[in-house]
């Protein structure tokens, strides 16, 4: 399955996709506006993005604050996937986005990148990272899920011996 991982900001929209087998996010691109509410442009690349990549998808950063609290930004990109789950059709998830600029900067400043290059690719490595950690808790939530249900299966097999044995 295709995702499609999205940065929401103020003038920008930093875009990430998964590999076609799903197992990595790649950075894509950086959508830019002019204006805040100004979205008619951005949402129109990004219909065209899932249907040039065949998203499934679209795992969109949840900016909470610190404590874990929803303010203003939050309450923003709730408007946004309300936006793109209509034009899209698509399930938006949202996503804890805490920290991902900050961790962006510094995988790029490590790269040895000079700030103004970073400043046209940050949002779409901060999406990467948004849709990687989305991923990521995915298999950890299936491991979870698969480790019970074997658990579960290993318990009935132990009634199933122990009832055998019991006759």
């Amino acid at each position: 399955m295709r995702l499609l991982g999205l940065d929401y900001g103020s003038k920008t929209v930093g875009v990430a996709v998964t590999d076609p087998l799903g197992y990595t996010a790649q950075p894509l691109e950086t959508i830019t506006r002019k204006e805040e509410n100004k979205l008619r442009r951005t949402l129109a690349r990004i219909e065209q993005l899932v249907g040039e990549y065949q998203i499934e998808k679209i795992v969109l950063g949840y900016p909470v604050n610190m404590d874990g609290s929803a303010g203003e930004r939050a309450e923003l990109a709730l408007a946004f996937k309300a936006m793109l789950e209509r034009r899209t059709k698509l399930e938006v998830i949202m996503q804890d986005e805490r920290l991902t600029t900050v961790a962006a900067d510094e995988i790029l400043q490590e790269c040895g990148m000079p700030r103004e290059k970073r400043k046209t690719v940050i949002d779409q490595v901060a999406a990467g990272l948004i849709l990687q950690d989305f991923m990521e808790n995915t298999k950890k939530g299936s491991k979870l899920a698969d480790s019970e249900s074997d658990t579960e299966k290993n318990n009935n097999k132990n009634l199933e011996v122990m009832n055998s044995t019991a006759d």
